[in-house]
């Protein structure tokens, strides 16, 4: 029975190392691009949806304002979802520059408020490519104008460009930006290996008539979250090889990591809702071994206390883990100038174990609270 098991773990161990492996391959696969576009030619809308976000929105605004990108074909359009602060005054100073507010006034309760804000602003839109962030990302100058270069040489019908922490205040917010360069690695490389699969929607473009020709939310709308990778795994699913992923620094979006454990779970709960929305099956099916990996991890060191054999098992996995995790980090953190960050993984990998299978639990069996609501 004892040995049974132990195959078993040493079988889920070895899938997680091979996955981890393909991510390696994939985050190689990506070339680093280089913006050779002098002239630009395609009208571009920026959406953000907003709610609540009046401490910093007005620093999300500026940085789109100063992007170098021609301001005659940038429109930019600000949805306010039901703010109760002055997110929606804070929007509208900026008329005079070019700022467009769209309010949101749904008399009957939604569960998707995101997903109708960015859909009316797609219908209301006059760009061609769709560039979506969130109000309270930062940007440097380039960042439009490394997106519409790329989309304009490589002709991606969708691109997702890397997102990342910043301005950490905390050992526990420096651990969230490792854990999340290791998830934006992985939804890179995936595209990297042509099987989209996961994004970040605070740094997603795709074109307007893709966004229509899949269908928009439509089938998708009844969850709160998912307007970036399930649209993806819409448009990859319709369109397969056509979704690109910007490897440029120029490119990446910041925002900031939890300030608590218990905004933090909150959020990690919203993004495993999503799982079961996936149109890939298979990628289902891995999420559910890696699960399993690491209830094997957590179940091995609680038996290590009475079985010497268990103890050994799990350092044996646990060092794999660690060796390939380490490799796999190394060049992300590498690519967003945050290698220090890598001397944390030593803490992150047994946190993150437990961590993993508490949100397997519950990621897709309870309710959750969002911008101050109640959603699933």
């Amino acid at each position: 029975m004892i040995a049974t098991y132990s195959i078993i773990c040493l079988v889920l161990t070895g899938i997680y190392l091979f996955l981890l492996s393909y991510f390696i391959k994939g985050w190689a696969n990506l070339k680093r691009f280089n913006v050779s576009v002098d002239t630009f030619s395609t009208k571009v809308t920026i959406l953000i949806a907003a709610r609540n976000e009046a401490e910093r929105i007005h620093l999300t605004i500026e940085d789109i304002l100063a992007q170098d990108y021609p301001k005659h074909i940038t429109e930019i359009i600000i949805v306010d979802d039901h703010s109760t602060d002055n997110t929606a005054a804070i929007i509208s100073s900026y008329a005079s520059r070019g700022i467009k507010l769209l309010q949101l006034n749904e008399a009957e309760p939604l569960n998707s408020y995101k997903k109708k804000a960015i859909a009316k602003a797609i219908g209301m839109s006059t760009g061609d490519l769709m560039v979506a962030t969130d109000a309270d990302c930062r940007m440097g100058t380039k960042w439009l104008s490394s997106i519409v270069g790329y989309y304009e040489t490589e002709h991606p019908l969708m691109i997702s460009s890397p997102v990342t922490y910043f301005e950490e205040k905390s050992l526990f917010e420096r651990m969230q930006t490792l854990e999340f360069s290791y998830l934006i690695g992985i939804g890179a490389s995936f595209i990297g290996n042509n099987r989209a699969s996961t994004c970040n929607g605070a740094n997603l473009a795709y074109r307007k008539d893709t966004f229509y020709e899949v269908g928009g939310f439509a089938g998708i709308d009844d969850l709160a979250s998912g307007d970036d990778e399930l649209l993806l795994q819409k448009v990859a699913e319709r369109f397969p090889n056509r979704i690109g992923f910007l490897k440029l620094r120029e490119a990446v979006v910041y925002t900031h990591a939890k300030p608590n454990l218990k905004e933090f779970l909150q959020q990690r709960r919203r993004w495993a809702s999503k799982s079961t929305k996936y149109k890939d099956k298979k990628i289902v099916l891995l999420a559910v071994c890696i699960w399993l990996f690491n209830v094997s991890l957590l179940v091995n060191a609680g038996l290590s206390f009475f079985s010497g054999s268990f103890f050994y098992l799990f350092l044996l996995q646990f060092f794999l883990k660690y060796t390939v995790e380490f490799v796999f980090l190394l060049p992300i953190t590498l690519f967003f100038k945050r290698q220090q960050l890598m001397s944390l993984l030593i803490l992150l990998s047994p946190v993150h174990i437990l961590y993993f299978v508490y949100v397997g639990l519950i990621g897709n069996t309870k309710k959750y609270m969002w911008k101050g609501r109640v959603v699933r």
